[in-house]
């Protein structure tokens, strides 16, 4: 390893154009690589969605929350991203290619039409047009959904987008027919989770196949027996599930705990009209809020 960088370290060595050191010149020639990698997937039909990131800031000592802001996401963060992608689709290939029948992977159904009347109704009121028979369609869509003198329409389309989707899914390839393996979002063909190993415990089954395909590893021998890891992928999937629950309550009581006190006014825009609500996203602090009405 040359150096540990930040995103925001990273970012200035790439954006100090007076720097021609090593390290600096080498981080311009990866992301101007990743700009390319993402470019091909953005072409291919690959979507990019958005949904708000919330940071809150802990006091030390009373462990309450004493600020709140949107995570920013730098031209770094889209850099590693796209080569990470590049190495999950990679060792899913290899993986699937040397365990036909046991690899981990993970998928992404393409959503039924019906599921996108909400984001296409929602931009016709704007007087545009969203085609999503296709992922390509969609993408495509979304990057000319644009209103002049309101940027982040575009962002609240993408948001809607997010809610259109279907879960993706770990799956034990010998239990579905190749043309199952399909991600929706990243149009790509196979794709795993291998990246992240110190937190997801599927990334640790894929590097342990891995780690047995090139003779590393003959340790775990059930991860062969294909409903074995049919119950593990099943059982990841419901972890999955009950992690975001916890995040999304995590969430909510953090926010609860920091307005508790305070009566503030702030813009939002309006994402969905209920029968007896609106549901509101405040762009300042990304957060997604219900307004029950009055009868």
């Amino acid at each position: 390893s040359v150096a540990a960088l930040t995103y925001a370290e990273a970012q200035i060595l790439i954006d100090d154009k007076s720097r021609t050191d090593a390290l600096s010149v080498g981080l311009r020639g990866l992301n101007e690589l990743a700009k390319k990698l993402k470019k091909r997937r953005i072409e291919a039909g690959a979507l990019t969605l958005a949904s708000p990131e919330v940071r809150f800031h802990i006091d030390s000592e009373t462990h309450d929350p004493i600020g709140i802001e949107t995570k920013e996401l730098k031209e770094t963060n889209s850099m590693i991203e796209e080569f990470m992608l590049l190495a999950n689709c990679e060792v899913a290939r290899h993986i699937e290619k040397e365990f036909p029948q046991c690899a981990v992977l993970r998928r992404h159904p393409a959503p039924p039409l019906t599921n996108f009347d909400l984001l296409v109704n929602a931009a016709a009121v704007k007087g545009i047009q969203v085609k999503c028979s296709t992922n390509a369609e969609l993408a495509y869509s979304l990057e000319n959904a644009n209103i002049p003198g309101d940027p982040f329409f575009n962002i609240l389309l993408r948001i809607v987008s997010t809610r259109c989707m279907m879960q993706a899914v770990y799956f034990c390839s010998g239990m579905l027919p190749e043309d199952e393996y399909f991600h929706y979002g990243l149009a790509v063909p196979m794709y795993t989770h291998f990246t992240s190993p110190i937190r997801r415990y599927p990334d640790l089954l894929v590097h342990r196949l891995l780690a047995a395909s090139v003779g590393q590893d003959k340790t775990y021998t059930e991860l062969l027996d294909r409903n074995i890891v049919h119950e593990w992928c099943e059982n990841m999937n419901y972890r999955h599930h009950q992690a975001q629950l916890v995040q999304r309550a995590s969430i909510a009581l953090h926010t609860q705990l920091y307005f508790k006190d305070k009566c503030l006014d702030e813009d939002a825009y309006i994402l969905f009209v209920r029968r007896n609500a609106v549901v509101v996203l405040v762009r300042r602090y990304g957060l997604e809020s219900t307004i029950f009405l009055r009868r």
